[in-house]
């Protein structure tokens, strides 16, 4: 537990994410949280950005308040569209439940009133996603970053050690993934435009990598060390097993890592990516996501049913960025209320 001495906010990056460094009597080292930023014009663009991602589902939704009744006719064409954004059926009971009662509540009559409860209901399932992702307590601090190939799992790496960078944390990259072809070469190219150091094998074992990465870490001075473990399909077992082998190595190196396990998903995969989440996190604990994509042909809903299942955790699975295209500044905080209005806007 910190006890803190003073508190300093940094100006705001280029890429639109505020920074608060910390600094504790414990540790003279600063703290850095990555937490949702002020409602900039760049945040506003960003958000234009989500709603165009988001917009085919968002249409769909829509379309049922175009009628000037609040009828069973309605909630079950509400049913339907939030079933095809790939909400999931419990997700979708479970909203439609909650909207029925907030309208009974409230005595909402205009079809324009319900959508906005809507908004809020949704909204409210998803705030418990919200986190900001911290960094300085332990030194280095170490992400382990997973998910199945193509998930954009390295370049989303790079966005955030982009992200660290402009907070002023030294990283260390693990280019821990040497199970796809060039994924060493992707991350090199990462390190380079970041100006960081990578370790990396050419055929090493994951697991080694790692451990030399975490040890070479500590040994210069650094914030932050990410291993990019290889992609993996949640449904094989000897495949996930070795991203076990992974932990515990990484434990080894430094007692109490990974401090961070990140799941990056991608948001067009609908119902799969909740059985993605599911799997990673019965294997490996996982303490954060990140959703990709948004800007294709992804339904949104699916964050819906992410919620809904981590609402049974201890601990809710945070959702600490959300991904709409291949800049830094497409990398964004998670904010649940902004996610909500891109959806039904």
């Amino acid at each position: 537990m910190f006890s803190f001495l003073k508190k300093k906010v940094q100006p705001v990056p280029p890429s639109g994410v505020r920074v608060e460094a910390i600094v504790s009597t414990t540790n003279t080292r600063p703290t850095a949280e990555v937490i949702a930023p002020e409602p900039t014009a760049e945040r506003r663009r960003w958000f234009d950005k989500l709603r165009n991602g988001l917009r085919k589902t968002g249409s769909g939704i829509a379309q049922v308040f175009t009628g000037a009744q609040i009828d069973d006719a309605l909630y079950e064409e509400l049913e339907s569209a939030l079933l095809m954004a790939d909400a999931g059926v419990q997700a979708t009971e479970y909203l439609l439940a909650e909207l029925r009662r907030r309208v009974k509540d409230s005595n909402a009559s205009a079809p324009a009133a319900v959508k906005g409860l809507l908004t809020d209901v949704i909204a409210d399932l998803l705030t418990p996603l919200e986190g900001s992702l911290q960094v300085g307590a332990d030194v280095p601090t170490v992400l382990m970053v997973v998910g199945v190939n193509g998930a954009g799992k390295t370049t989303t790496i790079g966005k955030l050690t982009r992200h660290l960078g402009l907070a002023d944390q030294k990283v260390l990259l693990a280019a821990a993934d040497t199970f796809r072809a060039a994924a060493r070469e992707q991350l090199a190219v990462w390190a380079g435009r970041n100006k960081v150091e990578i370790i990396s094998q050419e055929g090493g074992d994951p697991a080694s990598v790692s451990f030399d990465a975490v040890v070479a870490g500590k040994a210069r001075g650094c914030d932050v060390v990410i291993a990019d473990t290889a992609g993996r399909l949640s449904t094989q077992a000897h495949l996930m097993e070795e991203l076990k082998k992974i932990r515990r190595v990484i434990a080894k190196a430094q007692p109490g890592a990974p401090h961070e396990v990140l799941l990056v998903v991608d948001g067009n995969t609908g119902q799969n990516a909740l059985m993605q989440v599911q799997a990673f996190d019965e294997v490996l604990g996982l303490t954060g996501l990140i959703v990709t994509k948004l800007d294709g042909t992804a339904k949104g809903g699916v964050l819906a049913a992410i919620a809904l299942w981590s609402r049974a955790r201890a601990r809710p699975v945070p959702v600490y960025f959300i991904g709409v295209g291949e800049q830094l500044e497409d990398l964004q905080n998670f904010s649940a209320r902004e996610f909500a209005l891109a959806l039904l806007s």
